[in-house]
This record gives C-alpha cells, sequence and structure tokens, in this order.
C-alpha cells in the first residue's frame, strides 16, 4: 500500500480510500464486512462515510453497520483513519441540516452514536451553505475540536474560491482550517483542474477523488451494456452521459483492449497520477473490483497511454488552471 499525508498536516493516509456507499444497501452485511476487513488486511487504513449513507434503508444505515464492523474489535478502529460528513438534512424539521453551529455540533454528537467511537478523524462539510456565516462554522468545528470529537476538518464539493473564504476565516481565528477537499474529478469530468485544484495546493489542502470513473462509465460501460452485466453503469450520471460521450467511450474501450488493460484501472491510474490528488474514494461492490484497485498502485508509469488519453479526452479550455485556461 502506499501512503501519503492529508494535506499540509502530518497525518498519513491511504492514497486508496475505502467509499461506503454499497455497504449493507448493495452488499449483505457480512458480505460487507468481509470487504472491511479485506481492505484492511489490504493496509487501506483511509474510510470514507457520511450521515445520510444508507438512506435506501434510513439515513445513518451505512454509519450504524461501521459502527457494528469497529465493535468486532481487533484494532479495526484504532487503525483506520475514519472520515464522514455532514450538511444533508437527515429530517423534514428544521435545522437538522446545512452547516448552522447548532446542526453540525448535534450532527457530530449523532454520527459518534451511530459508529460506536469517540473520534472521527476527518469531519467534512457535504456541501457549502450558502447561509451560513463561515465565523458560525468555524466556532462550531472549534468546539468539537477541543472536546476531542473531531481531529480534522474536511469539505466536499466546495467551489475554489470557497476553499479560499474558509482559510482565510479561519486563519483570522488561529484555527488550522480546512485539511482536504473530496470533490468529484475523473477523465470526463476535469472541471477541478481550473481552481479548485490550484486553490488547494496554494493552501495545503488534500485533495481526495470520487467517482474515479464517472458512476461506471469509464469502467468498461458499453461492454458491460452489451452483455447485460451493468449494474451501476446502467443508471445516474454514467446514463446520463452516455448519450453525448457514446463515440468517445467506445474509443477508450478499443484504446484499453488493443493494450490489454481493463478501463476501469485506467481511468483508476490515471486519477492517482495527477498533480495535488492525495487519494482516491473506490467503492467496490466485490472482491475482485478491491483487487482492480490495489493492482493499480502497482502499475508502471506509461506516458504514451496518458497522451492518449488526453488525446481522447482534452481538459477545459486551454488546459490547466485559470485563467490561462481560458484566457490568452
Amino acid at each position: 500500500m502506499q501512503y501519503t499525508t492529508l494535506g499540509r498536516t502530518a497525518l498519513q493516509v491511504s492514497r486508496l480510500c475505502l467509499g461506503t456507499l454499497n455497504l449493507g444497501v448493495n452488499l449483505p452485511k457480512d458480505d460487507s464486512f468481509a470487504l472491511l476487513d479485506s481492505a484492511l488486511d489490504a493496509g487501506i487504513n483511509f474510510i470514507d462515510t457520511a450521515d445520510q449513507y444508507g438512506w435506501q434503508v434510513h439515513k445513518g444505515w451505512t454509519e450504524e453497520l461501521l459502527g457494528e464492523w469497529f465493535a468486532l474489535g481487533g484494532g479495526r478502529r484504532e487503525k483506520m483513519v475514519l472520515g464522514t460528513k455532514v450538511f444533508t438534512p437527515m429530517s423534514d424539521w428544521p435545522n437538522e441540516g446545512g452547516l448552522s453551529a447548532r446542526h453540525i455540533i448535534s450532527a457530530c454528537d449523532a454520527s459518534l452514536r451511530r459508529l460506536r467511537t469517540d473520534w472521527i478523524d476527518l469531519y467534512q462539510m457535504h456541501h457549502i451553505d450558502r447561509s451560513a456565516p463561515w465565523e458560525e462554522v468555524w466556532q462550531a468545528m472549534e468546539i468539537l475540536v477541543r472536546q476531542g470529537k473531531v481531529r480534522y476538518v474536511g469539505s466536499s464539493n466546495f467551489a475554489g474560491w470557497h476553499l479560499v473564504a474558509a482559510q482565510e476565516a479561519a486563519a483570522r481565528r488561529h484555527f488550522l482550517g480546512l485539511v482536504s477537499e473530496q470533490s468529484c474529478y475523473n477523465l470526463v469530468r476535469r472541471h477541478i483542474e481550473l481552481e479548485v485544484i490550484p486553490a488547494a495546493r496554494a493552501y495545503g489542502i488534500g485533495v481526495v477523488v470520487w467517482s474515479p470513473l464517472h458512476g461506471g462509465l469509464l469502467g468498461g460501460a458499453l461492454r458491460k451494456l452489451e452483455q447485460g452485466t451493468a449494474v451501476k453503469t446502467a443508471r445516474g450520471r454514467a446514463m446520463e452521459a452516455m448519450p453525448v460521450l457514446e463515440p468517445v467511450i467506445a474509443d477508450y474501450e478499443a484504446l484499453c483492449e488493443e493494450r490489454g488493460l481493463k478501463p476501469a484501472q485506467v481511468a483508476m491510474r490515471w486519477v492517482l497520477s495527477r498533480p495535488g490528488v492525495t487519494s482516491m474514494v473506490i467503492g467496490p461492490r466485490t472482491e475482485g473490483h478491491l483487487s482492480d484497485a490495489l493492482d493499480v498502485l502497482e502499475a508502471e508509469e506509461d506516458p504514451e497511454l496518458f497522451r492518449e488519453l488526453e488525446r481522447l479526452f482534452p481538459p477545459i479550455g486551454n488546459g490547466g488552471p485559470g485563467p490561462e485556461a481560458w484566457a490568452w
């Protein structure tokens, strides 16, 4: 396993982060526990969840399942860097969502109960709350850090200027502020190259990537659809993008086949190679999916392959950060 520091902190995290959207929902509990054990045995020490995950059963279900797994002992909790999130409404009642101080603190306490743990390593704001002033947000986070309930604070789905505003407000309070930003990033969706990654690198914020396969679109979607084996690929963002991108995806899968490579592994290799990327969230449903992701870490550099990928999936505008990407 490869490890790196999370942003400007000394915290060591694996370059693969285990996502939990499938656990207890698309995977039975026993299979979920077996997958968690396999990830830990492979050296993955970074796990990502959110208070709303498992909403198909009920909100909080995934945290409850993880709490059961941690309770099995064997150092499961102590070995894991645990990240969860706050923002999404947990009910229709007022103050049950967003980033008010009241909700941040109460949501943290609820997550701790479900997770059966005394602390959260990385407490992430799942989305920007435009109604919440940063003074209020940071006051709440400072309380949680002082109480020992939270070690570090991160964000998810923030724009570049949100990262700047958050960090400047934290600096005025002499608070560490954000140490990570979790963003959607893959060959198809490269928007964060414009301002999010440059802002994150400037402020020492680690970038954790979610949806490296764009909902399965980059994981051999056309072949799976043809064979009738598509699961995630047959819905969501993959299907939304397919009508426009089908010719490009066909060329991409042909390139992978020509080189004897699995499309999913190629897409993940590209993400992990990108400047500023700290870790990549994977959401395996099977031991095979987990094994494929682990193999990506051992792959040799292939500049020619990456040049072909850049041709098929060109960056936005002129490429690179703004304003050069769209000016001059």
